[in-house]
This record gives C-alpha cells, structure tokens and sequence, in this order.
C-alpha cells in the first residue's frame, strides 16, 4: 500500500488513495490504530482515505487514531485536496469533496504547479443542542453554559462544524491543564457521540490562541474544524470580530465567519513524505488487535 504523509500545521495524517487501494470496513479501525502509532506505525493524527463518491470530485473517509470514524476533520481535508489534485484524481478548482459531515468546497493556493494551501467553504455552523449532538438541559444553542466536571465547574459553548465541538475560554491558555480536562469533557455523559474540546484565550477582537483536545486522537498541535468552532463561539459570545487570525501549537489559520454566511477557513497544506507497506505488514496489522 503506497501513502503520502502529510500535514496542516503539523496535525499530520497518513494519506491513502482509495481509488487504487481497497481497505473494507473491517480492516480500516485496525489499520488506523497501528499506522498512526507513532512507534511502531508510520506515526499521525489520522488516516485518510480518498476514494469515489457519486456527487463530488472524491469522498473523505477520516479515521482516527483510537479506530473511530470522524465526520470531518479541517486541516485533513485541505490535505486531501492537495493529494487528489496532485495525483491526478480531480483536475478541478474549486474541489468539491464529500465527507460524513457535509459537502466542503475548496478553493486551492498553487504556487509552480503545486497546492501550498487552501481555503474551506466549511458550511453554516450548527447551533442547536440537538444537532452538537448533546444532551445538556435545555433549548436552542449552548452558548456560555455551565458544564459540571466532577469538582469543577467550566462554561462552554457548543458548535457542531461537521463534527461535534465544545469551546471554553480561559484566562491563559497555555498553564490550562488541557490533557486532564479536555479528556473529561470528551467523554462526558452530555455529549452521545462524545466532543472535540477547544480552549481559549482572546488576545484581541482579531486573534485568538488555541489549544485542542481532539475525539478519538488527545491533543493535538492544530484542529480545522476546532479552529473554525472556536470562532464561531468568539463571535457568539461577543469577544471578537468576524475575521480571527487562530494561532494554534502548530501555527496559524484565518477563519472568517460573515453574517448569516458559511465559515471560511484558510490554511497550509504539506507533504512530507511518501512510502510503501507491505501486504504483510498489513495483514500482521490487521489480523488481530
């Protein structure tokens, strides 16, 4: 099995060609729990695969590192862009790519040739409780609501991006004992589908620091969808402009989000390297846990 590695900000992913390489149902949760280990696999923060779809120019299918399946994933899908345009899958520009969270529209920055980055049409947030998905009391959106965590009490803000995120702002982002929190929130009985978890400190209207506690993956250096969310909750809660500079660990994206518009987001995308696995190691990585 030939893959790129790849990455957005350094959130990296193992990048399959779908079209070529057929992985069932079956074997994807187990591939994706060993290539992504970081010492005995190729090593990222997801693995991804583009393969046909009936209504675009590809589909993203995004697993995670724990062998979930993800809806979207931001910094992956300008990843994808990049890889199907420079392999020759789709010559269009814009990309319209299909995902389990909606149909994304991407418009591509080339330089000689090559895509260096991209901008996401990531669609219109959703608001509603119902449609995080999650069960906290309550109608219409979260925004600014107290979630109780054993003996501690934080304020989130839910926004679903494609995927199911909760925001809270914190007074220095970079002391927050993200790994601790950010792992109860992701599993807490209010979120079915368990959360991505964002946290953040507002620099000015126009920037703000993030760090994320990623589903199915812990924290990692950099989040799209995340990144877009934590806008939104920005927006929302009257802290910032409509256009954010987001500095993530791994670097920064521009999100917009106009009135009563989509949410834009712009960022890089990087390959790092290709290479080649063996059937045997993918059947000695698949045949068992």
């Amino acid at each position: 099995m030939i893959f790129s590695k790849m990455h957005g900000l350094g959130n990296d992913f193992v990048v399959v060609n779908g079209f070529k390489e057929h992985l069932s149902d079956t074997v994807l949760p187990k591939l994706a729990k060993r290539i992504c280990d970081r010492n005995f696999g190729v090593g990222g923060d997801g693995l991804i695969l583009v393969i046909p779809s009936d209504t675009a120019d590809f589909f993203m299918r995004m697993m995670n590192p724990d062998g979930s399946e993800a809806e979207m994933c931001g910094n992956g899908i300008r990843c994808a862009a990049k890889f199907a345009y420079e392999q020759g899958i789709t010559t269009a520009d814009p990309v319209r790519v299909e995902t389990l969270g909606g149909l994304k529209v991407i418009d591509l920055v080339k330089s000689n040739g090559k895509v260096t980055a991209a901008r996401v049409n990531m669609g219109n947030p959703r608001l509603d409780r119902a449609e995080i998905p999650s069960f906290m009391p309550g109608t219409g959106p979260i925004i600014n609501e107290p979630l109780a965590l054993g003996d501690r009490t934080i304020f989130v803000t839910c926004v679903n991006m494609g995927n199911p995120h909760c925001v809270s702002f914190v007074e220095d982002v970079e002391k927050y004992p993200v790994r601790i929190i950010g792992q109860e929130v992701e599993v807490h009985p209010s979120f079915p589908e368990r959360t991505n978890v964002e946290f953040i400190q507002v620099i000015s209207p126009k920037e703000i620091r993030m760090r994320v506690w990623e589903r199915g993956a812990g924290e990692t250096l950099a989040c799209g969808t995340g990144a877009c969310a934590s806008v939104v909750a920005s927006i929302l809660n009257g802290k910032t402009e409509r256009s954010v500079v987001v500095h993530l660990n791994g670097g920064d994206l521009e999100i917009q989000w106009p009135e009563d518009g989509p949410a834009m987001m712009t960022g890089p995308a990087v390959e790092v390297f290709t290479g080649e696995i063996s059937p045997e190691t993918i059947a000695d990585w698949t045949s068992g846990e």
